[in-house]
């Protein structure tokens, strides 16, 4: 019973991180395209990029795979989308 539990709660986290990180990817996409980043909070994505690092520190050290596997694609998607707006902006 515990390992389908486990299963169950590693498959919610999965999916949970799958959502949050293709969410990014219209962004990404529409940034790389145009160029553009004029609309894009500078401020907000420092702090949402750092938060995303944070996170995936704390996946690393609780050793919690979903949490680290989101956070490191989501990282270097938000980071795209910030090198452009440094780059761009």
């Amino acid at each position: 019973m515990v390992q389908e539990v486990h299963w169950a709660v590693q498959a919610i986290g999965m999916l949970a991180g799958t959502c949050t990180t293709v969410a990014f990817l219209p962004q990404v996409i529409k940034t790389w395209r145009t160029r553009s980043t004029r609309d894009i909070s500078l401020g907000m994505f420092l702090v949402l990029t750092t938060g995303i690092v944070l996170w995936l520190t704390y996946g690393l050290m609780i050793g919690d795979l979903p949490l680290v596997a989101a956070n490191a694609v989501t990282f270097l998607l938000a980071g795209a989308i910030l090198y452009f707006k440094l780059r761009h902006g």
